[in-house]
């Protein structure tokens, strides 16, 4: 089994809010950094992505990526590659807990890319990934609507 990397940040803020700018991939590129474009291609019989095309440049990982999604009530979304031009696989998930005023939420992710590269520094940047998306999250969702 491949080793993920996952990270935990508190927002001050309601989970069904969090899960709101999550489930918003048209406001990506406001906030993520890393995603110039985002695309909903598939929508299941709620309304939500089941399928997002996503452009990524991440420095030195440009990628144009689709990503399938699967939501579990209002407390959970993971995805998987469905298909990339960098990478192998990638799979991620944000799973939010009320935690007192506000919602813990934990993301995790492994990613596989297709050029070689050792496990410590692909984890490195799983990290750095994973950190600025959070922070991005919190900060995006802590300003409130828009």
């Amino acid at each position: 089994m491949a080793e993920h990397t996952s990270s935990s940040i508190t927002i001050e803020a309601a989970p069904a809010d969090v899960m709101a700018v999550i489930a918003d991939f048209a406001r990506y590129p406001d906030w993520t950094g890393e995603v110039k474009e985002a695309e909903v291609l598939a929508t299941d019989a709620q309304g939500r992505a089941e399928q997002v095309r996503l452009v990524m440049d991440a420095g030195a990982i440009k990628d144009d990526q689709t990503l399938g999604y699967t939501w579990t009530g209002g407390h959970e979304v993971s995805w998987t590659l469905v298909k990339s031009q960098m990478l192998r696989s990638l799979d991620g998930s944000y799973l939010l807990r009320p935690a007192g005023t506000g919602t813990e939420v934990t993301y995790r992710l492994t990613v596989d890319v297709k050029i070689p590269m050792l496990g410590m520094i692909k984890r490195k940047a799983e990290k750095v990934i994973i950190d600025r998306a959070l922070a991005g999250l919190k900060k995006r969702v802590e300003s409130g609507p828009k």
